[in-house]
């Protein structure tokens, strides 16, 4: 199974990016995590990017606040899929994080997720492996299936209460 490399921008994004790291051990995906920013260590950033489809990695995901460049900075140095997670900012509410990672040059694409959407980002990097991997497909197709489940539950439950 091809590995996801989780990259975030500093350690302050890492309460948010755990739930990335444990979602993406839930579905057995290998998962490696780095520290690496866009403009204060910009040579790691392209070594990380340049080898990783060589070391194993199906899809990088980037989470990054502020000015936000560094799923940008992979994106330019890889062909593996990158998805960008932009954080939360006391500045404009992460609003700045967001509109950095979507507004990239043509060619150089990385997909979006919510402000601090860093579930999503695991299950998105998931159903991209997925193409090529049946069992873990069937993984998501379960995680899916279990989700329906808790909103039939719940809307049981009020239905019940309000009938």
């Amino acid at each position: 199974m091809k590995k996801v490399l989780v990259v975030m921008g500093s350690d302050s994004d890492l309460k948010v990016m755990e739930k990335c790291v444990d979602r993406l051990k839930s579905f057995d995906i290998p998962v490696e995590v780095r520290i690496c920013s866009a403009h204060r260590t910009p040579a790691v950033a392209e070594q990380l990017a340049k080898n990783a489809a060589a070391e194993g990695f199906g899809v990088i995901i980037a989470a990054a606040g502020k000015a936000a460049h560094l799923g940008g900075v992979l994106a330019a140095y890889t062909t593996l899929p990158v998805i960008g997670v932009p954080m939360a900012t006391s500045v404009m509410g992460g609003m700045d994080s967001l509109l950095s990672i979507v507004q990239m040059p043509k060619g150089i694409p990385v997909a979006t997720v919510a402000i601090d959407g860093a579930d999503n980002a695991a299950i998105l990097a998931a159903q991209m492996i997925a193409l090529s991997d049946e069992t873990l497909a069937a993984r998501l197709a379960a995680f899916k299936a279990d989700m329906a489940a808790e909103v039939t539950a719940k809307d049981e439950k009020v239905r019940a209460q309000f009938a």
